[in-house]
């Protein structure tokens, strides 16, 4: 990284620190630190012990041009997660490339493109719409059974958990019981670093995580095997079949790309949802004027969707690296140097959101990046707004009143996180 050579956009350490730390994420040090940037620093290089250099990218529009040029600034060709030193040499020990899995997220043109068409249609709204129906009796009955709690749960456990769990494995095809199993392996994935959710419990080395790591993507490999099997010979109509059967350039996909395809539907297309959709009721508990103002106005909910997703940006960043010397901000970026899109910071960036930290169901407009921007965008997003607007018509009717119930907790992870404890109590109409 040559323009790391130069100390003169260095962040301060103990902000460097900040952004690699789980536990930062888990409480509002985070959003202090991205403030604390987006006014004196919003391109600045980080120096984290245990970890390459990297530009901070934590404005707005910077994520949006970095995010459509994607010939410029690829997903590729260095790890697409932060990670540290230690783990990336082990990881290419292990599959001669800086990323264990080989998702849609870690690849560039020319095969992002031809993977992504293969299941783009069945995301999208025209698709979905055959779903609604059975989506809305999911929510009916996930709303009965919290009803039936008598006035007290823990929203995350008892509903924001397995409500889209449920909805993207009936779509991709996986059999009710296997959710839990789903469920458990997506937590490890995603929150290694939470002591509640990692394999390893202590203090991790790279050979422990890249162990727990390849052990989580062997459970999913083995798992999606058999149903690649089933649907070759059984096909269906549900998300699997597709991906099974799926042909690139005349041959089925390599075993570790489907696997990785399967992956990043059944872990992203409920986990990040799930988030979003604790972060509304979290937001509508402790605001009783918020939550009057969406029962009195059913119109709302759609707002109310889109503003918990900014709110909340589970995915709270994703690396890019310059494939050619460039400028940003002014500043100049070395080809191989490697970026950190902030999306949580963008979402809060007080250029494009006013009042940027107050959670308002009607923000209009709302140009939040919690789907990243541009040929990334989230596949999901409709789906993930479909699945949320249509428990909030379900669920918001029928309360009275919300209010928390006790302490929230949020998952300590730099990658993806959200509420993982939100006792709330409400009544019933």
């Amino acid at each position: 990284m040559d323009t790391a050579t130069t100390g003169d956009f260095d962040i301060p350490a103990d902000i460097a620190a900040t952004l690699v730390d789980p536990v930062a994420y888990a409480d509002d040090r985070i959003h202090d630190s991205y403030r604390w940037l987006r006014a004196n620093n919003p391109l600045g290089i980080a120096r984290p012990e245990k970890f390459d250099p990297f530009w901070v990218v934590t404005k707005h529009a910077h994520i949006q041009a970095i995010s459509r040029q994607n010939e410029l600034f690829h997903n590729a060709d260095r790890p697409t997660t932060l990670t540290t030193q230690a783990l990336e040499e082990r990881v290419r020990k292990i599959t001669g490339g800086p990323n264990l899995v080989r998702s849609l997220v870690q690849m560039d043109a020319p095969d992002h493109p031809k993977y992504r068409a293969l299941t783009q249609g069945w995301f999208m709204p025209a698709n979905l719409g055959k779903f609604e129906a059975r989506v809305r009796e999911i929510a009916r009955a996930t709303v009965q059974r919290m009803l039936a709690r008598g006035g007290a749960c823990d929203f995350v456990e008892d509903v924001a958990l397995g409500y889209p769990l449920h909805v993207i494995m009936e779509i991709l095809g996986v059999p009710e019981a296997d959710e839990p199993r789903m469920l458990k392996l997506t937590q490890e994935l995603f929150g290694p670093q939470d002591p509640d959710t990692a394999r390893v419990r202590d203090a991790l080395s790279a050979e422990q995580v890249s162990a727990m790591l390849q052990a989580i993507i062997a459970d999913f490999s083995a798992y999606f095997r058999k149903i690649t099997e089933d649907r070759r010979q059984n096909p269906r109509d549900d998300l699997a079949t597709v991906i099974a059967n799926a042909k690139i350039g005349g041959e089925y996909m390599p075993e570790h790309d489907q696997t990785s395809y399967y992956m990043i539907v059944a872990t992203a297309g409920h986990d990040t949802t799930s988030s979003s959709t604790a972060g509304a009721i979290w937001a509508l508990a402790r605001d009783p004027a918020e939550f009057a103002k969406v029962k009195a106005n059913p119109e709302l909910i759609s707002g109310l969707v889109d503003e918990s997703i900014r709110w909340m940006t589970p995915v709270k960043h994703f690396m890019r690296s310059a494939t050619a010397d460039t400028e940003l901000g002014g500043r100049k970026i070395a080809k191989g140097d490697w970026l950190m899109l902030c999306y949580a910071s963008g979402n809060r960036d007080e250029e494009v959101f006013e009042d940027p930290d107050r959670f308002r169901s009607d923000r209009k407009p709302n140009r939040h990046v919690a789907f990243g921007y541009g040929a990334h965008l989230c596949l999901g997003q409709y789906l993930a707004k479909l699945e949320m607007r249509i428990l909030f018509e379900e669920l918001l009717p029928r309360l009275k009143s919300l209010s928390l119930d006790g302490e929230v907790k949020m998952t300590q992870a730099y990658f993806v996180n959200g509420p993982k404890k939100l006792p709330i109590r409400f009544e019933v109409n």
